[in-house]
């Protein structure tokens, strides 16, 4: 009995010591990486494949309607010049279900995305990997959110076979978040790593749209937009606090971290796994919904680090479409070049879903390198990383560079 007291009490001391289990600092990102699919279509030129591809060329009048969407995400303030995508010509060819409308093709689908989804993420962990300069031994946990489908074991699991981390790392798995979880994840891997001393922390996000690919639809006209905006790719990032002095270089500290569902916005943005795949409805005013909120969202941050001014801050902003750029722009009174960096990953990628935000994360960064500035925040020392999707649902970080 007595050395089941004793054990007890040395628990209990070491769970009230905090030092023992938890880091003095901040969870910092200590590295980014990215990654997307070789096969690249150009903005102008993808109206005649889309519809070609899917057997819709008759259709002028639907046409029509895609190349005016089109062309009003080919604008010169924030349009869409490129994309890259898993799925080519031939690929679709192949499998005539894909480029229908609604035929049954969700195990076709499924097959395509459980292969390319963790193949696409172990390109964008290498890469943050080898700049972090760290063993893969070293990383404790994988927080892993993906868009395109479902799997038992998940993404998760097989990042980590492919990577060959080891048994016991510990892993969350992120299905059918949408665009917003680019932030989440970051969220997930700022708790983690502040209260796991020593974690190191694989948060990776990794789209393919071979999910939501489909025909046009005169009665699914909102499935057009996605058509004109989405595109592939795959971003990772290590994240861990108390970097080694000489060892890691950390980019940015995570000091705040914030959700919100806004107000009138059921249904703004919806996605349903069917026989069909993964089929998105745009059914409100997103641009307009967020826009009329997002100073609500960000009020807590900014009552947190005492700033006067939007414009003291930098903005990595999902680039949801050039309308969200355009109206957050108006609404906070932003200086043009703030969201420069969201415009050059939407005009380079398209929507990524929820690498997206990752990647102007990544862009900050080197513009700052680019531009030789004081900072990784393009000049800023505090900046926002902000997502939004499905909910209508917005996430917020606050970051603070190194």
């Amino acid at each position: 009995m007595t050395c089941i007291k004793e054990a007890s009490a040395a628990v209990k001391e070491t769970r009230l010591s905090p030092q023992v289990l938890k880091p003095e600092g901040p969870a910092t990102v200590l590295a980014i990486g990215t990654s997307v699919p070789p096969n690249v279509f150009e903005q102008k030129a993808y109206p005649d494949f889309f519809f070609r591809v899917t057997n819709c060329s008759q259709k002028m009048e639907l046409k029509e309607k895609f190349q005016r969407i089109c062309c009003l995400v080919l604008g010169e303030k924030s349009g869409i010049k490129k994309r890259h995508f898993y799925l080519t010509e031939e690929i679709l060819r192949s499998n005539p279900s894909v480029c229908t409308y609604k035929e049954p093709s969700l195990d076709l689908r499924q097959e395509i995305a459980v292969v390319e989804v963790p193949k696409l993420a172990k390109e964008a962990a290498l890469n943050a990997i080898k700049e972090w300069g760290q063993p893969r031994s070293k990383i404790t946990h994988i927080v892993f959110a993906t868009t395109s489908g479902v799997d038992m074991p998940g993404a998760d699991f097989r990042l980590a076979k492919m990577l060959g981390l080891r048994p016991t790392v510990k892993r969350v798995m992120l299905y059918q978040q949408g665009c917003y979880a680019g932030a989440t994840v970051l969220r997930i891997a700022k708790d983690l790593a502040e209260n796991n001393k020593g974690a190191r922390v694989l948060v990776t996000c990794s789209e393919v749209t071979a999910v939501t690919f489909r025909a046009p639809s005169e009665n699914h006209l909102d499935g057009l937009v996605g058509s004109a905006l989405f595109g592939d790719g795959a971003a990772a990032l290590i994240i861990g606090s108390d970097p080694a002095a000489q060892v890691e270089r950390p980019l940015f500290e995570i000091h705040w971290a914030g959700q919100m569902v806004l107000p009138e916005s059921d249904g703004a943005i919806n996605g349903h796994l069917r026989e069909a795949g993964l089929i998105f409805h745009l059914l409100k005013d997103v641009p307009g919904l967020i826009s009329k909120n997002i100073d609500k969202v960000l009020a807590e941050a900014m009552e947190y680090a005492h700033f006067p001014s939007y414009n003291d801050l930098f903005w990595a902003v999902h680039p949801g479409g050039p309308a969200i750029l355009d109206q957050m722009e108006a609404k906070l009174g932003l200086s043009m070049d703030k969201l420069q960096a969201s415009r050059d990953i939407l005009a380079s990628y398209g929507n990524m879903s929820s690498a997206s935000v990752l990647f102007v994360l990544d862009r900050i960064r080197r513009r700052s390198e680019e531009m030789q500035l004081p900072s990784n925040g393009e000049g800023c020392e505090w900046g926002f990383v902000i997502g939004f999707g499905p909910g209508l649902t917005v996430e917020a970080l606050m970051l603070r560079t190194i």
